[in-house]
């Protein structure tokens, strides 16, 4: 195929750069040159801004367009604008994060968030992405897909936390990383319920699902996820240990006295939702429509081997955890008054 990537610099589209290439499709990259200044051989790159400046992008033809970063309805429109005449198939990487709520499992019918402000109000566009707006700017992303390009066309990719190599949010790198600078029998703070169930998706069973799905011709939104209830934060945790041959001792604390002492989920202590929480089933989609298009998802042992020895591999000054993760002083601090 000939494909279109929008991005392609950083995580999930290196990734996608990366499969598609090994599986012989022609690239042709369309980014700011901001995250990236040296592409594999065989690549076409073209650089301009997706709302700026699309003067690259005025000649040329592509079976899929694959868009790694349209976070603004706008930037979904403004795009097919200029490629729907040119372009056989639109391939939006969104999020489950577009689903309304979390209270329960949800599935592709499920609702999806939206924002208090209308799709064509201007401060939608100058909405800044946090937790509260990511979600529903996704979902408004998506309908400004199916508006643009047309249900038949367009494919909708709703994954997890996505996971593995190339990371930059440190938000599952910092569980490989812990475990792996434990000393036998230290004491590492395990949030939560040990049966807590996780669920997440690594970057490259992502970009081998997309280029799949994209062959079969498929269409419509589908979550693409590990299968829910198939690992827990023990089971996580103990994978984690054998793989680095460490054996920490996990000091399991509670929801409330951890938020008690405000650490906060997700980000100071990665994978972390507390089960009485608006987010309590939000490891638990489901999944059974991308299993049935033939998703494959690795074991993940591998993903965390794999995880950690490219953390392993950055420069010392990279490898601090500033973005996800308790400091080391804050965690033995929680321990002292917690455990």
């Amino acid at each position: 195929m000939k494909l279109l990537l929008i991005g392609g610099g950083q995580f999930v589209g290196h990734h996608l750069l990366e499969a598609a290439l090994a599986a012989g499709h022609q690239v042709t990259v369309f980014n700011r040159g901001q995250s990236r200044t040296q592409w594999p051989a065989g690549v076409e790159l073209r650089q301009g801004d997706r709302m700026g400046d699309l003067a690259a992008l005025q000649h040329g033809e592509w079976d899929a367009v694959i868009d790694c970063c349209a976070y603004f309805p706008g930037q979904v429109r403004h795009l097919a604008q200029a490629l729907r005449a040119r372009v056989g198939r639109y391939v939006l990487i969104s999020s489950v994060s577009a689903y309304a709520g979390f209270e329960s499992a949800n599935d592709e019918d499920s609702p999806l968030a939206q924002l208090p402000l209308g799709e064509d109000d201007p401060e939608v566009q100058g909405q800044v992405l946090n937790g509260r707006t990511y979600g529903p700017l996704k979902a408004l992303c998506e309908q400004a897909l199916l508006q643009s390009w047309g249900a038949d066309a367009a494919l909708c990719i709703r994954p997890g936390l996505v996971v593995g190599p190339q990371d930059p949010t440190q938000r599952f790198t910092y569980w490989p990383a812990r475990v792996a600078r434990a000393g036998a029998g230290e004491a590492v703070l395990a949030p939560g319920l040990p049966q807590r169930e996780l669920q997440f998706i690594d970057a490259r069973d992502l970009a081998a699902f997309v280029l799949q799905a994209l062959a079969q011709g498929r269409s419509g939104a589908v979550n693409v996820v590990t299968d829910p209830g198939a690992l827990s934060m023990q089971g996580l945790l103990d994978t984690l240990a054998q793989i680095t041959a460490c054996q920490p001792r996990w000091v399991w604390v509670d929801d409330a006295p951890l938020l008690a002492a405000d650490v906060k989920p997700w980000n100071d202590l990665p994978l972390w939702l507390p089960a009485q929480h608006e987010f309590a089933q939000f490891m638990q989609v489901r999944n059974q429509r991308a299993r049935a298009w033939g998703l494959q998802t690795r074991p993940v042992a591998d993903t965390a081997r794999d995880t950690l020895a490219w953390w392993q591999g950055l420069a010392p000054e990279q490898q601090t955890f500033t973005k996800a993760g308790l400091a080391p002083e804050r965690e033995q601090a929680l321990l002292e008054t917690l455990a």
